[in-house]
């Protein structure tokens, strides 16, 4: 499980990127947290891998407190960014081989690899290719098949269909959905509207470090969330903060929260 509470990180500089955010994400569960480039999505995930220190607040991966035991905490988690750093002098086998015995995984063979790599659709002549030749869609690929290896309960995703063709792109949330069947708790930071909401169970829209919406699939019934993320991400007022029809996020403990700016 991903459970946040009250997450805030402030900046040296005074920029406030993560704002009070409070959200949980359960096993068996696809949350999708949309908003605008400078939102604080991918500082978030960074909160959460422990790469950023919080302001205040907790970031918790199965109970874990991140910032307290980041290295066992990662234990729990797998990463998938936009841009999957790979050793590009390194095959796709080895580049398995050396990941997952930094993950611990110190007995899989090449079988395991092979069968890792088909699961992603890696195509069969690639997996002896130098991974510095890869198109992004088969970076990607790769960096799922590493964090397959890895089984984390707990997978994060920053952007990770952007620049992906439609076959690819479909490809890939098909494989969420393999690994949200198996009970992983998935937060995907993404702009994809349009793939995401084929497979997110909630989601949620950030602004300026703030959660200003949270719907689960069936409050999305009939929605078009192209719109909906539109209406969200408007500014009306003259002070330049959201209009007063943004309305209450429910917190986790069911309660409502006027979370407006």
């Amino acid at each position: 499980m991903i459970e946040i509470t009250n997450l805030t990180k402030r900046y040296e500089d005074g920029q406030l990127a993560v704002d009070d955010l409070t959200l949980k994400v359960e096993p068996g569960e696809i949350f999708c947290m949309f908003g605008a480039n400078g939102a604080g999505k991918t500082t978030t995930i960074n909160l959460l891998l422990g790469f950023l220190p919080p302001t205040s607040g907790t970031a918790l991966i199965e109970g874990i407190d991140v910032a307290k035991e980041p290295l066992r905490s990662k234990d729990y988690v797998s990463f998938v960014s936009e841009n999957v750093t790979l050793y590009g002098n390194f095959t796709a086998y080895q580049n398995l081989d050396y990941f997952s015995k930094l993950a611990g995984k110190r007995h899989l063979t090449k079988a395991d690899f092979a069968r890792v790599l088909e699961s992603v659709g890696l195509q069969e002549e690639a997996h002896n290719a130098r991974t510095r030749t890869y198109s992004k869609g088969m970076r990607q690929k790769l960096g799922l098949a590493i964090a397959l290896l890895k089984d984390a309960p707990n997978v994060l995703l920053d952007e990770p269909t952007s620049g992906l063709d439609p076959k690819s792109g479909q490809e890939f949330l098909d494989l969420l959905l393999a690994m949200r069947d198996r009970g992983k708790s998935i937060l995907m930071s993404t702009h994809d509207i349009f793939r995401a909401k084929f497979i997110a169970d909630r989601v949620g829209f950030m602004k300026r470090g703030r959660l200003v919406m949270l719907k689960s699939r069936a409050e999305l019934e009939g929605e078009d969330l192209t719109e909906l993320y539109i209406q969200y991400m408007e500014e009306r007022s003259e002070a330049g903060r959201p209009s007063a029809d943004v309305g209450p996020v429910e917190r986790q403990d069911g309660s409502g929260e006027n979370r407006q700016g």
